[in-house]
């Protein structure tokens, strides 16, 4: 990854969309953090993140195995492209292994190189006097034609 010199056309159209004041601009522009991450955005909004559920049993939302959550490289859901219903534990579960996978992209490392890569969401199953239990599984993927 080479970080590419942005143009002031760039930073005016973030400093809208974000509604940053003149001041809060100045200060965002700044940190040279920043700049590195948006020279690289347009290579990291070409992935997408994959949860794939790899284990399930009494899952009161139903989700199964095989199912998979979509998430855009900066980690926005793709809702059109997930199940109906999505549990909030879940995805709470998940957002550390996606905060990771984001930071490691950023860092110049494949996210699918990382090691611990599954994580299950809170409820503990019907063993252990909850009601079910899912397994998700991480991999980032160049993006397909149609999904955004």
């Amino acid at each position: 990854m080479s970080q590419i010199k942005l143009d002031e056309d760039v930073w005016k159209t973030l400093q809208e969309r974000l509604g940053y004041s003149n001041e809060e601009m100045r200060k965002f522009r700044e940190n040279q953090r920043n700049e590195y991450i948006l020279s690289i955005a347009a290579e990291q909004m070409s992935k997408t993140i994959v949860l794939e559920v790899v284990e399930s049993h009494g899952c009161v939302s139903q989700h199964k195995l095989g199912d998979k959550f979509f998430f855009d490289g900066a980690g926005n859901i793709l809702t059109k492209l997930c199940p109906n219903k999505i549990c909030y534990s879940a995805i709470g579960s998940a957002a550390p292994l996606i905060f990771t996978a984001i930071e490691l992209f950023y860092a110049g490392i494949d996210p699918n190189n990382i090691r611990f890569k599954r994580v299950g969401c809170p409820d503990v199953g019907v063993q252990c006097d909850g009601w079910g239990h899912i397994v998700m599984e991480l991999k980032v993927e160049d993006r397909k034609k149609g999904r955004n």
